[in-house]
């Protein structure tokens, strides 16, 4: 059964899609993100949003703009900065400590993040040795991720050709999170682009010594720094 969302999780999504590289559809950081991204992207109906976001604009914690849009207020924008931090610390905690695998440990962190209180957090993160990126690459202080964020882009649209590494996982749909750790698409693989056949929705990469396909749909999710001719791999 899909557990409820919390105003913790409208606050992490909005952020993303006011933050966005390509996964979360065109970039918005100068506008309010639509409701209905809001909604599609929870997995939740328009009306479930729309109370939510109701609730969160009379908390102070958003503004709406045209169409209904959400904007993050001062306030709204320091608390999604704070779940963001919190969520990759406890990630890392999962796998370094509990050792479970890096797709399992966004889930668990989203159903874990209301159990640990500010104290607790800081000394994960002190134990852990201040990690810089969760275990799917994403920068730890979202501060670096927004400095990053114009550096990357997702693997999609690499032309045939170009060479990659992989920097960052797309988190939120975690099916395809496992199929890109079963299939060796972790952060910090270099990999190349063979063909792209847009009309069949297809690439072909060079990773590890071998030629695989990936859909340009799942591509669009693997968000990489390019490196030049696939020559110099």
């Amino acid at each position: 059964m899909r557990r409820a969302h919390h105003v913790e999780d409208y606050l992490e999504v909005i952020y993303f899609l006011a933050n966005p590289i390509g996964e979360y559809g065109p970039v918005v950081t100068d506008g309010p993100v639509p409701a209905a991204r809001v909604a599609e992207m929870l997995q939740v109906t328009p009306p479930t949003a729309g109370e939510m976001l109701r609730r969160m604009e009379d908390e102070g914690l958003i503004k709406r703009g045209p169409r209904r849009g959400a904007l993050l207020t001062e306030e709204g924008q320091k608390l999604a900065e704070k779940v963001v931090r919190q969520h990759r610390i406890i990630e890392r905690f999962l796998t370094d400590f509990l050792d479970y695998s890096p797709a399992e440990s966004h889930v668990y962190a989203d159903e874990m993040g209301e159990a640990f209180n500010d104290e607790m957090i800081e000394r994960l993160d002190e134990r852990l040795g201040g990690p810089e990126r969760c275990p799917h690459g994403w920068p730890v202080d979202p501060g670096v991720e927004r400095e990053e964020n114009p550096l990357l882009h997702p693997l999609s649209e690499v032309e045939a050709g170009g060479a990659a590494t992989i920097v960052r996982l797309a988190e939120h749909e975690g099916d395809l999170l496992h199929w890109f750790y079963d299939n060796g698409y972790t952060p910090d693989t270099d990999l190349s682009v063979e063909r792209v056949d847009a009309a069949a929705g297809l690439m072909t990469v060079s990773l590890g010594g071998e030629r695989r396909a990936i859909t340009l749909a799942a591509a669009s999710g693997l968000f990489v720094r390019t490196r030049g001719p696939a020559d110099e791999t």
